[in-house]
């Protein structure tokens, strides 16, 4: 009987809780009204684009015939035959490894810096270190520096030091492509999130850091971790995660300056390895499954990294 009690008062609340929810959701339709063209955008674009590619993921899908459900066979080809995936996925961690941690230090202590200058140069500064992740005009520059004859910059520079006795082939050889790869990807790697740190060291409070002298703080690295890093966090938590979305995405850089394939596939990574399957080779559900699986990777990094930076702080 007494669990019956318990089982009913349980079941009563639940009810209440729904009844107020429901009742509380019609007091603020006008608010979900305005919530509803981003909600129906952010649905098609995003939602269900996720979604679809995890179904195509289990199917064998060449466009030109319907869809055959095959299971987990896309995935188990991933992992047991496809080699170049192999080499990818160690491509694209090594990059995501050195550019990730590293942009998103240098975005935000160049934002720090930045944050000190007067405001006219101020301005002129973030321009300058946020226009190479704007365009591809940057891909042409490093292609012409590292060229592989005697008119390339680097190999000529080297040549007339006497350092080296013939042209470096830097693009062509696979000792050199990663570096370069890496180099070039850091260069362009202030992008978004650097733009919200600069806003983010703009909006903290100037008292809190009078309040902090009085407290004992006694030089800016202590500034810094104590009242800066703690103010700034939701900026340091979006700043991760573009951080993360585009060092797991790198495609443009290799393809522009490696070649598409690249030698040895040495600057192939997971979405280059997409993007053969998918717009070359036409077969989307295998270039679905290697969505999903750098989508898991993604989401299980940012979970990692918005851990470790809730707590700084704390």
């Amino acid at each position: 009987m007494q669990s019956q009690s318990l089982l009913k008062r349980s079941w009563d609340i639940r009810k209440e809780k729904i009844q107020y929810g429901w009742a509380a959701a019609k007091r603020m339709k006008i608010c979900y009204l305005f919530l509803a063209p981003y909600a129906i955008l952010f649905t098609t674009f995003f939602i269900l684009p996720i979604v679809t590619s995890i179904y195509y993921g289990f199917t064998y899908y060449n466009i030109l015939e319907p869809a055959r459900f095959i299971g987990f066979q896309n995935y188990i080809n991933l992992v047991l035959q496809d080699e170049v995936f192999l080499t990818a996925v160690k491509n694209t961690f090594v990059i995501a490894v050195i550019t990730g941690p590293i942009g998103y230090i240098l975005s935000f202590l160049f934002a720090w810096f930045i944050n000190e200058l007067p405001r006219w140069l101020r301005t002129i500064a973030v321009v300058v270190f946020y226009a190479p992740s704007l365009g591809s005009g940057a891909f042409y520059i490093f292609t012409i520096i590292f060229q592989g004859d005697a008119y390339g910059y680097l190999n000529s520079i080297l040549l007339q030091f006497g350092l080296i006795d013939a042209p470096l082939l830097w693009l062509l050889d696979p000792k050199y492509i990663l570096p370069i790869v890496i180099i070039v990807s850091l260069w362009m790697s202030m992008g978004a999130g650097f733009l919200s740190f600069v806003a983010g060291l703009q909006g903290v409070d100037r008292s809190m850091y009078e309040a902090g002298y009085v407290d004992g703080i006694r030089n800016r690295w202590q500034e810094l971790y104590f009242i800066t890093l703690p103010s700034m966090k939701p900026m340091l938590l979006f700043g991760a995660v573009m951080s993360i979305t585009s060092a797991f995405n790198v495609c443009d850089v290799p393809r522009a300056l490696a070649g598409y394939p690249s030698t040895d596939y040495a600057a192939r990574t997971i979405v280059t390895h997409l993007f053969d399957y998918g717009f070359s080779r036409f077969e989307m559900g295998y270039a679905s499954a290697i969505a999903t699986v750098l989508f898991l990777i993604m989401i299980l990094s940012n979970k990692i990294i918005q851990s470790a930076l809730r707590r700084v702080g704390t």
